[in-house]
């Protein structure tokens, strides 16, 4: 039995962007956030989500489009698979937290304790005494002594922290009790999942505009500055954020469509979902900025100065401004919850997308055996993320969650799959497939997109990064060395490397001449899957033989 899309993929295209957006200033770069979105999230989502339901496969079947290519579908996995290691930690350091938001006071509010230093800075002290330069607030020392333990640096692992390591277990259990059966049977947990956060949402943001201080920082936030348009890095991370937010290029979005029906409108239901995730970042930050308003107000600082980056907006900023609400406990449970469930529906969202791109290249062999390989995959990605819970765990998280899944891989794998499917394949077939699949053509833009703007975004992005790239820093004050940035670009390296080398793979055990070599390599090798629920496709479909050419669809459309 198939699932609407819907019911699925919108949990995976708004959940995670939630969490980056707590974590990432959107403020600095909200226009240039949603014209991404327009030129790149949105065209690119629904070209995923398309081909996953035109071929009823995953992540790697998906390439037998462009054979050549099918290292693209590897390296996703890889990505997606190093995203699911050092992800999941996050929703650790969330357990720990809402565990010990049910003690009062909180534990992270006054000094005194057995973790505390003698430089520890009570919340409760009075403000000129929070403004110290030479102390470290109690909320500081919380999360570097008594959660993390974290050491000096990366040359330092230090020993596994038992709690995290627990807390850890307990995430990837959550995680394959909702996917043992797999995510199409799970329908009602994930919507139940999916909604209840907006429920915590609008309780916190009700809340947070009625705190004193809560102006300043919605102003912060929504007022554009237009000054950092001129910028680079200001779109590179824009564009960043929404390929990670709507999960382009890492395979979920076509494992996800590959549920649906042939003949279902996914088209609706991604444009519901690219609003929804679109309107979630934006309240998103309506809430948390409302928040470090008010704590700004409270310390006498401006916006900026209390607007953390990384982790620390979660673990850092918010825990300091909850201690001075009245109900701190209660406000407390309230956040970390919502985080863990928002954390939990993007993780077995992501390790769904892992075990069907697998699942469905190695079907022989691994579809009798799901539920067994799934848990398979859930031990040993728990294996993996250990050293992540260790006392330097930190600096491995950060390391991972720069190389590994973003900036250049990320923006590599999505040009390739631009390549592959929009000019090799052809974004005319993809069009014509779409209309093949929902009876209707969407406006051209879509194919505009595919071959002119997302490309030209993505590779300018690419390429700044590798021009503009700087040292990895942790925190402001610990500059990764010279290994550690080593070991970052061979994480990179891994998803990447896939790519050359199945298509050399691919050129050496393929038979014929090196031409008639290259054009197997780029010639479809499936048969496009006909309707099997009844309904008939379109008499006028576009054949693998003879597409209309993209230059045909893009400039003289009346004529197609």
């Amino acid at each position: 039995m198939r699932c609407n899309a819907l019911d699925m993929y919108s949990v995976c295209a708004h959940t995670k962007d939630l969490l980056q957006s707590i974590m990432n200033k959107l403020s600095a770069f909200l226009v240039p956030f949603f014209i991404s979105i327009v030129l790149c999230g949105i065209p690119l989502f629904v070209m995923e989500v398309s081909i996953g339901q035109y071929l009823n496969t995953g992540g790697i079947g998906i390439w037998n489009l462009v054979p050549m290519f099918k290292g693209v579908g590897y390296a996703s996995m890889t990505m997606i698979g190093l995203s699911n290691i050092y992800y999941i930690v996050l929703i650790a350091y969330t357990l720990y937290y809402f565990v010990a938001s049910f003690s009062s006071p909180l534990p992270w509010e006054n000094c005194g304790n057995d973790w505390n230093t003698i430089t520890c800075v009570s919340l409760r002290e009075n403000r000129t005494s929070l403004n110290r330069t030479d102390g470290t607030s109690s909320v500081r020392e919380y999360w570097d002594i008594k959660v993390l333990g974290i050491t000096s640096g990366l040359h330092e692992m230090g020993e596994l922290r038992s709690e995290l390591v627990v807390y850890l277990l307990i995430a990837w259990v959550l995680v394959y009790m909702v996917i043992w059966k797999g995510l199409h049977q799970s329908g009602k947990i994930i919507w139940c999942t999916a909604l209840f956060p907006y429920l915590i949402l609008l309780i916190l943001f009700t809340r947070g505009v009625t705190l004193e201080g809560a102006s300043e920082g919605l102003l912060f936030y929504l007022k554009p500055d237009w000054s950092k348009l001129r910028e680079p890095k200001v779109w590179i991370a824009a564009g960043t954020q929404v390929l990670f937010s709507y999960g382009i290029g890492i395979g979920a979005n076509v494992a996800l469509g590959s549920y649906n029906k042939y003949n279902h409108n996914f088209y609706k239901d991604s444009l519901i979902v690219c609003a929804i995730c679109s309107g979630t970042s934006l309240f998103a930050g309506l809430v948390i900025f409302s928040v470090l308003g008010h704590m700004a107000h409270v310390q006498g600082k401006e916006v900026a100065e209390v607007a953390r980056s990384g982790p620390g907006l979660a673990f850092l900023a918010y825990p300091e401004v909850v201690v001075q609400l009245p109900w701190a406990s209660a406000w407390a449970i309230l956040f970390f919850l919502m985080l863990i469930v928002l954390g939990i529906d993007s993780q077995f969202c992501t390790v769904e997308a892992l075990v069907t791109g697998l699942v469905d290249e190695f079907a022989t062999i691994l579809r009798p055996h799901r539920r067994l390989f799934t848990l398979g995959i859930v031990c040993l990605q728990f294996a993996l993320g250990l050293p992540i819970v260790t006392q330097g765990g930190m600096y491995i998280f950060q390391l991972m969650d720069f190389f590994s899944a973003s900036g250049v891989s990320l923006c590599t794998v999505v040009l390739f799959e631009i390549v592959g499917f929009s000019y090799i394949y052809g974004a005319s077939r993809i069009y014509e497939n779409i209309e093949d699949m929902i009876g209707f053509r969407p406006n051209r833009f879509y194919v505009f997109c595919w071959l002119v703007a997302a490309p030209v975004v993505i590779l300018g992005m690419l390429l700044f990064y590798l021009i503009e790239h700087e040292p990895l820093t942790y925190s402001d004050t610990y500059v990764y060395p010279w290994w550690g940035e080593a070991i970052g670009w061979c994480m990179a390296l891994a998803s990447i490397i896939w790519i050359p080398l199945y298509a050399l793979y691919f050129l050496c055990s393929t038979p014929g001449t090196f031409l008639e070599r290259i054009k197997k390599g780029v010639t479809p090798q499936v048969v496009p899957r006909k309707v099997q629920e009844g309904t008939p496709t379109s008499e006028e479909s576009v054949t693998m033989d003879n597409p209309i050419t993209s230059a045909q669809l893009l400039l003289r459309p009346e004529k197609v």
